[in-house]
């Protein structure tokens, strides 16, 4: 006797498995989509480049190794201390001043790293504020003091770390609010410390996350260019610009991009080689309040001072020498003109932060779904445009999108006697492909990291409930993740706002932006007339940055138990 239901179960099966290949179907043609200018410059490794090698290796290329591997090393270990220990405090303990430093310790992020070092130099140097004073009171001269020089390597290291820090401290602090309460619970019962829970039980959980901040650090760090230019520091972003523009030599240029590359891939394969089959999940959808460590006296003190010294030296130093650099011969276009300037930079930053966020919750969420060996290469190819320098980027862009919209003139003026134009090499459109391309990694690995720390059983009960992947990704997922989501959206953002090299090559015709206006006057050294572009980037930037941390601090699962609570912090 046949039984008229067994067909459904086949039925059933095929719907499934056509919506997972669906998914992976879609994480696919985004990562070619979004790849698209990191293989065009890819395709130029097997180009001859002549014998510019041999003349890079002889002369520079040991420099440009040693200085990038140097960077790498400081600003990774910097970031890791200052931007998980701050996180930690300010998560997981009470004293003085925690709640302003919560959204505080981000304010670094929102100066870009060639406006940092404007401003120090300026105030650093030997002719400068800080040590003319120093002269005048001991009545020292030249050669009987010793003093640090801003404009060298370890410089160049110590600000840049500054400005990096809050990538870790984003992700770090996003992990840390998502932990289970459970798990620190029985640390402390075994007797571990506030120190011990910490460096046994938190960072171990928290580890994709501060991992993911790390690494996008690190890949800031291999592109910096403004930062390293102004210091005279030789590296391999400063030598893809010169070879390119100077020498003009694009093969040789892309090849030491694609060395770029490799460095990322390099770190990406130990790391996960040394993580293994560890996987991190979240057991339970039950949320307590988390328990905080109280620190009287000089814990707190010292706590407090841990906290200060970086927003200090980063954030309120550099902008007071701005503002007064300002005040002084600030930029006489400063009025209506510059409400344009920020609108086009808000508007930008707003647009590539919702695509950049959007598309990496796919990719993560495809590559989960079915995490085959082809969907993780491609999240992962997509993933690489931050490894390579804005201007390659724009390159690697205005190649394909000249050569179409050549085709698309050519096939209007054949057949209808009519010219389009630029229709997309000379729009916004191609900035807001750019910075996606850019910045994608900067979404996904926050995004990769929150969600795989949600246990897959959670994915077979809501699927077992009925829920498509779609309703399990906005009905289980999407609130887990609250908090990862505004740490990608916040970092995007920024991001595009201090944007530089890529801005310059792709923007519209009169289309200038804050970042545009400001290197434009610090590269003919008006450092007074550029600090006031500068300090509107900063403001700019810092008002996102404030109100997304402040929603954030109840994006925890059941942390609306902590309102009404009586805050005792400041």
């Amino acid at each position: 006797m046949s039984n008229p239901a067994s067909p459904r179960p086949s039925s059933l099966a095929r719907r499934l498995s056509l919506r997972f290949n669906t998914w992976s179907a879609l994480t696919i043609g985004i990562a070619l989509v979004v790849a698209l200018p990191v293989l065009v410059i890819l395709a130029h490794i097997a180009m001859p480049a002549g014998g510019i090698w041999q003349h890079l290796a002889s002369t520079v290329l040991a420099r440009y190794l040693a200085n990038t591997l140097f960077l790498v090393a400081a600003v990774g270990i910097g970031t890791f201390v200052i931007g998980t220990g701050t996180a930690w405090l300010v998560v997981m303990c009470r004293f003085p001043g925690r709640k302003l430093f919560e959204w505080a310790l981000l304010l670094p992020l929102a100066v870009p790293t060639y406006v940092i070092a404007y401003a120090y130099t300026d105030f650093l140097q030997y002719a400068g504020p800080l040590q003319s004073w120093l002269r005048e009171t001991f009545d020292w001269g030249h050669g009987d003091y010793v003093f640090p020089d801003v404009r060298s390597l370890g410089g160049a290291a110590t600000l840049i770390t500054l400005v990096l820090y809050p990538y870790v401290y984003m992700l770090a602090r996003a992990a840390f609010l998502e932990q289970s309460v459970c798990v620190l619970d029985v640390g402390r019962t075994l007797g571990r410390g506030p120190w011990r829970l910490f460096t046994s039980v938190a960072i171990p959980l928290a580890r994709p996350a501060i991992v993911g901040g790390v690494s996008l650090a690190l890949m800031e760090t291999l592109n910096e260019f403004g930062a390293v230019q102004y210091f005279g520091v030789d590296t391999f972003t400063t030598g893809i610009y010169r070879t390119w523009f100077g020498m003009g030599e694009q093969v040789a240029a892309a090849q030491l991009a694609a060395c770029l590359l490799a460095f990322v891939i390099v770190f990406v394969l130990l790391e996960r080689w040394s993580r293994g089959k560890r996987r991190y999940f979240h057991t339970s959808s039950r949320y307590q309040q988390l328990p905080e460590f109280r620190l009287r006296g000089w814990r707190g003190l010292a706590a407090c001072l841990a906290c200060l010294t970086p927003v200090m030296v980063g954030f309120l130093i550099p902008s007071g020498l701005l503002g007064y650099l300002s005040v002084r011969g600030g930029d006489s276009l400063f009025g209506a003109q510059f409400l344009e300037f920020a609108g086009n930079s808000l508007l930008l930053a707003a647009l590539a932060a919702l695509v950049a966020v959007g598309l990496a919750l796919v990719l993560s969420y495809g590559a989960r779904l079915h995490p085959g060996p082809v969907t993780r290469t491609a999240t992962r190819v997509a993933a690489m445009g931050y490894a390579v320098p804005g201007s390659v980027v724009a390159v690697g862009i205005l190649i394909p999108f000249a050569w179409l919209d050549d085709t698309i003139n050519g096939l209007l003026r054949e057949h209808y006697g009519v010219i389009a134009g630029l229709i997309f090499s000379g729009s916004a459109f191609i900035l807001i492909y750019a910075y996606v391309v850019r910045f994608l990694a900067v979404s996904f690995n926050a995004l990769e990291a929150s969600l795989g720390k949600v246990t897959p059983s959670m994915d077979a009960a809501a699927r077992t409930l009925g829920q498509t992947a779609g309703g399990t990704l906005r009905r289980v997922h999407t609130p887990i993740m609250r908090g990862s989501l505004l740490a990608a959206g916040i970092l995007v953002f920024v991001d595009v706002m201090k944007e530089l090299p890529a801005t310059i090559i792709l923007r519209p015709f009169d289309f200038d932006t804050l970042a545009v206006r400001a290197h434009n006057l610090a590269a003919d050294e008006r450092l007074a007339e550029a600090s006031t572009a500068s300090l509107t980037i900063v403001a700019v930037g810092i008002i996102p940055v404030i109100l997304l941390s402040l929603a954030m601090r109840g994006s925890r699962p059941g942390s609306r138990a902590r309102v009404g609570r009586k805050d005792e912090d400041l």
